[in-house]
Parts: C-alpha cells; sequence; structure tokens
C-alpha cells in the first residue's frame, strides 16, 4: 500500500508514458506527410480528446483519490474499473489498427498525434495536481 497522494504522480506516469509513446508514433508517421491541414487536423484531435475525455478524466480522478478515505491505498487504485477498461481498449484497439494495416499513415500521423498531446497533457496534468498535494 502507499500514500494516496502517490496515485496521482502514478496515473501522470502512466498516463504521460502512454501519451509519449502514442505521440511518438503519430510523429514518426508524419515524416514526409507534413501539410498544414494535417496539422490542423491533428489539433483538432487533441482539442477533441482534451475537452470531451482527458481534461475531464483528469479531475474526476484526482477528486476520486484525494475523497480515500484511508491513508494508504492500493498502487492500483489510481485507475478505477472503467479506466482499466478504458485502456486496455485503447491499447488493443491502437495496436489491431496499426498492425492490420488498414489505416494509411496519414490517418496515424493525424490522430496519433492529436491524441498523444492530449495523453501527454493528461499525465502533466496528474504530475502537477500531485505536486500540488505533495507541498500542501
Amino acid at each position: 500500500m502507499i500514500p494516496k497522494k502517490y496515485l496521482l504522480l502514478l496515473a501522470g506516469l502512466v498516463w504521460g508514458t502512454a501519451g509519449f509513446n502514442i505521440l511518438r508514433l503519430g510523429l514518426l508517421a508524419y515524416v514526409g506527410l507534413v501539410k498544414p491541414l494535417y496539422l490542423l487536423l491533428s489539433a483538432a484531435v487533441f482539442v477533441i480528446f482534451q475537452k470531451m475525455v482527458f481534461g475531464k478524466l483528469v479531475g474526476k480522478h484526482t477528486a476520486r483519490i484525494l475523497a480515500y478515505e484511508t491513508p494508504k491505498v492500493w498502487f492500483w487504485y489510481f485507475f478505477d474499473k472503467k479506466s482499466f477498461l478504458i485502456m486496455a481498449f485503447m491499447m488493443t484497439f491502437g495496436i489491431g489498427l496499426r498492425t492490420s494495416g488498414l489505416c494509411p499513415d496519414i490517418f496515424i500521423a493525424v490522430f496519433y498525434s492529436g491524441l498523444g498531446t492530449a495523453l501527454v497533457l493528461a499525465g502533466l496534468a496528474f504530475t502537477g495536481n500531485y505536486i500540488i498535494q505533495a507541498a500542501g
């Protein structure tokens, strides 16, 4: 068991690492394909995921983690069941999509760059919330 504030740091590391890896794949797919329209589409994917998914997720999970009544909890409590399922689905779907060859490189470039950036920002937000809790 660990102090509950460390769950925020753990969430930051998990979301940030996932985001970095997805962003890296997107940027690698962008090589030779960079155009203003594609960059705009990546930005749109980022905004959609940030506003509709990960921005809300960070707030919800931070509140849930800080609401635990005991000072120490199991490390896997940084996610709830729904989040574990979402992460498993995203990983399975993403790996399957990329390895299937069904999507052109430009889709991987645009979508993964936007999604990866939103995930990195979620990781940074969780880490920031940890820093705030650690200081207080």
